[in-house]
């Protein structure tokens, strides 16, 4: 295979100019691709100004050492450290430069790209800086963790860590304090719901997330109702001829009072059987607003996103108990 091949001819190039490296080969002791490691270790090191010919013989001598009880890994980032273990008073300062640099040249490699999948999705990727790509892996994590040790707690089978982190991003998001946001065309990340009054008091209604159908993306009416709830979202109803209905106002959703408030009496998700612990519920209007349901305590009910999603569901009818909780039932 061409590929293989070039790649096995740049390793023997590289191997050819690092004899200890070259016999470790040789003897089985070096894998091709910790070879690979160190020789990109070592010509590194060469081409650093502050390195001298000794420095270059300890260091592959100490790497190819190393590399009889590390990983490739493990060895790639001692690779880049070992001039500091050679001699850490003349190397620190050169190490903190090369770090500083490597920091510039993340910088300049940082991007997202996000779009419509076109299935119900949006897909995205991107590169960040070490730093802040580790403050966002544990955030994301800190909302996977809570799900899954309640799976646990329930001995339910644990779906794919992926998509508990996938759902831990979404519930970092969808927590997220708009009020300490930068603004963001006249609101900070102010979400346009736009939808007709018939289509509103549909089960089967269709919204428009934007300002028309051409710049928007079409979400159903269940949605609409459900991001109502958690979000702020000026629902622009509109009559037949087209004309504004109604502009909505920040009060239909839940102020953080009131959360706290409801996280206090409740607990936990209300839906019956289910214990999820508030901080994963959102706040749901039992009454649907739209069909004038109140933004209140008594008409508010903590529901884990799973069962909040069954609530604008138009394939279930929900009612709650006199328990309090809620119960989720199947239409016919």
């Amino acid at each position: 295979d061409t590929a293989v091949a070039r790649s096995q001819v740049k390793l023997a190039n590289s191997i050819a100019k690092y004899e200890r490296v070259a016999a470790g080969l040789a003897e089985g002791v070096v894998s091709p691709d910790k070879a690979r490691v160190i020789t990109t270790a070592l010509d590194k090191i060469g081409a650093d100004p502050v390195a001298s010919t000794e420095d270059l013989v300890l260091a592959e001598k100490l790497l190819v050492d190393y590399a009889t009880r590390l990983t490739a890994n493990e060895l790639r980032i001692v690779g880049k450290r070992i001039l500091r273990e050679i001699d850490p008073a003349r190397f620190d300062d050169a190490e903190a430069k090369a770090l500083l640099a490597e920091e510039e040249r993340a910088q300049q490699k940082t991007g997202l790209r996000v779009w419509a999948n076109h299935d119900g999705t949006i897909g995205f990727d991107g590169v960040l800086p070490v730093s802040v790509g580790m403050r966002f892996k544990r955030l994301v994590e800190a909302y996977a963790q809570p799900r899954k040790q309640q799976l646990l707690d329930k001995q339910a089978p644990l779906p794919p860590w992926e998509r508990l982190m996938g759902q831990g991003f979404a519930r970092l998001l969808e927590t997220i304090d708009p009020t300490a946001l930068p603004r963001h065309g006249g609101d900070a990340t102010t979400i346009n719901v736009v939808i007709s009054l018939e289509e509103l008091h549909k089960d089967l209604g269709i919204a428009t997330l934007g300002y028309d159908e051409t710049n928007g993306t079409t979400i159903s009416a269940a949605e609409a109702r459900k991001l109502a709830c958690n979000a702020t979202i000026i629902p622009w109803v509109l009559g037949g001829d087209g004309e504004v209905l109604d502009a909505g106002r920040a009060s239909r959703f839940f102020q953080p009072i009131q959360r706290k408030a409801l996280r206090l009496q409740q607990k936990c998700c209300q839906a019956e059987g289910c214990d999820m612990p508030p901080e994963w519920c959102d706040a749901h209007h039992l009454d649907p607003w739209s069909a004038g349901g109140k933004t209140d305590l008594e008409d508010g009910a903590l529901l884990c996103p799973h069962h909040h999603r069954l609530a604008h569901n138009p394939a279930y009818v929900h009612e709650r108990l006199p328990d309090g909780t809620v119960r989720f039932t199947r239409r016919p």
